[in-house]
């Protein structure tokens, strides 16, 4: 089913929406969450979580891509289930190394003055991304919104190990110029 149909499901408050929505994105979202988590029950948790958000969200909202309202809604409760966990048990792994990562040129954003600000960085990154090669576009989005490991990245794409590390450590060091050219303070 398309997209805009799911949509059209939500909006006459017909269940079926839920069913077609897992059946279209189920996959994708749990893929998310897991790059997050690392934890079955949690990211299907989070999966289900996500539907009960769209569920209430849609109507008001008519999100244009569908995909993208869903995988920004589950990666926000997979990110806010991991800072739970996190507080209970001071745990280490791949999403504390990812958000270090990009923290040393995304600077980290907690006042209202702040808050105003965080609009304008969103489009500059997004300026940003879009002026990249694809592949170093898609390796930077691969690692930093879909949270996943080095190794899946290089054989996602085809590529040695140390050749992404490469990639995304010079692809930070531009956005970190990129973003101080335009004004940014980090």
């Amino acid at each position: 089913m398309e997209d805009s149909g799911i949509v059209a499901l939500y909006w006459a408050r017909e269940e079926r929406a839920l069913e077609e929505t897992q059946k279209a994105y189920g996959r994708y979202c749990y893929n998310i969450a897991w790059h997050v988590l690392y934890e079955k029950e949690d990211a299907e948790e989070c999966v289900n979580d996500t539907w009960l958000r769209a569920w209430n969200s849609i109507p008001p909202n008519r999100p244009a891509r569908l995909g993208l309202f869903l995988g920004t809604i589950t990666r926000n409760l997979a990110l806010d289930r991991w800072k739970g966990r996190r507080t209970l048990k001071r745990g280490g792994g791949e999403t504390n190394l990812v958000l270090d990562e990009i923290a040393e040129c995304v600077p980290d954003r907690h006042t209202v003055e702040d808050a105003m600000e965080a609009k304008e960085l969103r489009r500059l990154i997004n300026a940003f991304l879009h002026s990249l090669p694809e592949k170093d576009c898609n390796v930077f989005l691969r690692r930093y919104w879909y949270m996943e490991e080095y190794a899946e990245i290089a054989a996602r794409y085809g590529l040695n190990l140390n050749t992404v590390k490469s990639s995304l450590f010079r692809t930070r060091s531009k956005l970190r110029e990129y973003l101080e050219k335009e004004g940014l303070v980090i």
